[in-house]
């Protein structure tokens, strides 16, 4: 495996300067320029009534420079009014005039600070708000899965436990994109934008409280980085990669990973398999489909199941998970199910057969 060179270690120097946050998932509202927009738009059609009433009853007012209110004193009167500045060099003398301003000019008023009030408002508690959504997140966060990077690779892998039961609120995507973040959370997942080779990135996940970490980056070396990063920081979390190169699978397992996927290798071989037998193609990518067709299910053994073979029993036995074994259902070691075996069976894929992952660590070679 080659280590990155100079010009990559300069670069995540680099990276290391670019402050990272976390970004949760929002209802979608519209731009807050759009909305300052419309605000606005309100406030200056308040502003435009209020001078044409004062310019229509233009003779119930009056001014001390010249007496006369014309067009442009009536702006002048509608923008001091609303504003309460109120320099009163322009006065409502009759009772037409006066009976106005009480019924018609001091709502206008009122609606008109309402808009101003509450714009300043909202953008002085966003932030507030924000934090408080924070910090409540991570209060309740617990047993959660956390995805490093948001590629091809990401986003398959959280549909795929997704559709096994686990809830959008329990994903937690890492990714040193932000429009990479932006597109999980508009998904509806928790997002941190930050370089996942960094304890201070995952610990802003929360990695060291999640059941399960999966690492889909784009680069080997860096899966390396975080699985050994993740792995110091949690223990007991099964964690999932994803590599290129087959040569680094090893690798990746020493530095603490309980299972490592050769992108490149399964989807070759997925391709030759293809060649051979469209169809049995087609059914291997079924059984990677999770939700729909044949899903690949693990199970515990049920009571009425031990001593029994795992070609007795109601479900297609594909392999038995007996302690830090992987067994084939026609292994003679195998012998009668034990209570404490978990069998990896092929069901037909129902709401009823969506369980969730596992959190027992896979077995290591």
């Amino acid at each position: 495996m080659k280590l990155p060179g100079q010009d990559a270690i300069a670069r995540q120097a680099d990276e290391h300067l670019v402050t990272h946050r976390v970004k949760l998932p929002r209802k979608l509202v519209e731009h807050p320029i759009r909305q300052v927009g419309k605000r606005l738009s309100t406030a200056l059609l308040v502003l435009l009534v209020t001078a044409v009433i004062v310019f229509a009853d233009h003779d119930g007012y009056t001014d001390n420079s010249d007496g006369a209110v014309d067009l442009l004193d009536a702006f002048y009167y509608a923008t001091v009014t609303l504003s309460t500045t109120g320099y009163g060099d322009i006065t409502p003398v009759s009772d037409a005039a006066r009976l106005t301003n009480i019924f018609v000019i001091t709502p206008l008023r009122v609606l008109f600070l309402i808009i101003l009030v509450g714009t300043t408002l909202e953008a002085l508690t966003e932030r507030t708000r924000e934090e408080w959504r924070l910090n409540r997140w991570r209060s309740t966060l617990r047993d959660h899965t956390v995805v490093v990077g948001f590629g091809t690779k990401g986003r398959s892998a959280i549909q795929t436990v997704c559709a096994t039961g686990l809830r959008k609120e329990q994903v937690v995507v890492v990714d040193p994109s932000g429009k990479a973040i932006e597109a999980a959370t508009a998904h509806g997942y928790a997002g941190v934008i930050g370089d996942a080779t960094r304890s201070d990135v995952l610990n802003r996940a929360e990695v060291y409280r999640a059941k399960q970490i999966i690492i889909a980056t784009q680069r080997d070396d860096t899966a390396v980085l975080v699985t050994l990063t993740a792995r110091q920081l949690n223990r007991g979390a099964k964690i999932v990669v994803a590599v290129r190169e087959e040569e680094n699978a090893p690798l990746l397992k020493q530095s603490g990973a309980d299972a490592v996927i050769t992108s490149a290798s399964a989807a070759g071989r997925l391709l030759g398999l293809s060649v051979l037998s469209p169809a049995a193609g087609m059914v291997m990518e079924d059984l990677i489909s999770q939700g729909s067709g044949l899903d690949l299910v693990e199970r515990p053994v049920i009571k009425a199941e031990v001593g029994k073979n795992p070609r007795e029993t109601d479900d297609l036995v594909v392999s038995v998970l007996r302690g830090h074994r992987v067994l084939g259902y026609d292994d003679p070691a195998v012998g009668g199910l034990e209570l404490a075996d978990r069998l990896i069976t092929i069901v037909r894929a129902t709401p009823a057969t969506h369980v969730a992952p596992d959190a027992r660590p896979l077995p290591r070679d």
